[in-house]
């Protein structure tokens, strides 16, 4: 365990070396190291530090939330195709930050913003949970997943509706809202997302010895000495609270929770005492990694690292779903 952990930890260190040194601008090894050292030329000091570090860092807490995020929700749910995205729980913090946005709110938007989308994405997954009627019964694949594309979509049409009201800025910084985007990150949302993330992922890894036994079944958890119904809530709130200051800080990506976490498992097994902390480091590669073709493969122009993140994780999600037909 602790192998592949140093693993994934060394892959992310290199992709996050390879995308600070690639881009439109390129730099040697030398002259990247004398940017760490603070001994550059100004411009390249800025582009590396300024620009590249703060938008590979919160490409590295976004993406060990997603992923996270996605280990929870399929424990929870007990169910391999269950990640925010799918579940519409992007979605509903889409919609929250948005509102943010459009209406003006983000005054001392370190606090607002992340609240505003935590409410969005807490409403959407208790939302799905009702449609799906998942209270302590077990819940058909298919109902959970029609209830997730309804939700998003009922989500994403008062978003639509949100940005009407907003201005040709604001209109524009939604859109990257929707999509995906590490375009504006700063050393201040860096910051901020480590406030809120980093707790949080230290809680769930507490947390990972009762989830395996939650995993097993409600009833085995219960006879163990698990309060299932407090357990069960605290997970909810705080995994929606990941989500949504993910969202906040980078838009709607989707499929990252679904890739990573099934990936591991099929690496390593379900123990989340690895799962948790593995899809930490595997979320963060995976997502470093898409900004950066993201930004360079078509540059100078840049995609939206959600449509990268979408054409890895559809195919995978039309490959588990129809799996998990055939099993039925």
């Amino acid at each position: 365990m602790i192998v592949r952990l140093l693993f994934f930890g060394l892959a992310l260190i290199v992709a996050a070396v390879v995308a600070l040194m690639v881009g439109d601008v390129e730099f040697p090894v030398r002259e990247f190291l004398l940017a760490f050292r603070g001994e550059a030329d100004p411009a390249t000091q800025t582009i590396v530090i300024g620009l590249r570090l703060p938008r590979v860092l919160l490409a590295t807490l976004v993406g060990g939330g997603l992923a996270v995020s996605g280990a929870v929700f399929q424990a929870l749910l007990r169910n391999p195709l269950a990640e925010p995205y799918v579940l519409g729980v992007s979605s509903g913090a889409a919609l929250g930050a948005v509102i943010a946005i459009v209406f003006g709110l983000t005054i001392g938007s370190v606090i607002a913003l992340p609240l505003f989308a935590f409410g969005g994405a807490l409403l959407a997954m208790f939302l799905v949970l009702f449609m799906a009627g998942g209270r302590g019964r077990g819940m058909d694949t298919r109902v959970l997943l029609l209830s997730g594309v309804v939700i998003a979509a009922f989500f994403n049409a008062f978003l639509l509706l949100v940005i009407n009201f907003a201005n040709v800025e604001t209109f524009r910084e939604a859109v990257l809202w929707i999509m995906g985007s590490f375009v504006g990150a700063s050393w201040e949302g860096v910051i901020t997302l480590s406030v809120y993330l980093i707790p949080a992922f230290l809680g769930l890894v507490l947390l990972a010895r009762p989830l395996n036994l939650l995993a097993v079944g409600e009833k085995s958890a219960f006879h163990l000495g698990v309060d299932v119904r407090r357990f069960k809530l605290i997970l909810y709130v705080v995994t929606s609270l990941v989500v949504g200051i993910c969202v906040a800080g980078a838009g709607a990506i989707g499929f990252v929770g679904l890739v990573v976490p099934h990936a591991l498992r099929l690496i390593g097994g379900s123990d989340h005492r690895w799962l948790l902390p593995a899809s930490a480091i595997a979320g963060a590669l995976l997502l470093v990694v898409a900004d950066t073709i993201a930004r360079t493969i078509l540059a100078p122009a840049e995609l939206p690292v959600g449509v990268v993140t979408a054409i890895i994780g559809v195919p995978l999600f039309l490959w588990l779903l129809l799996k998990s037909e055939e099993t039925r």
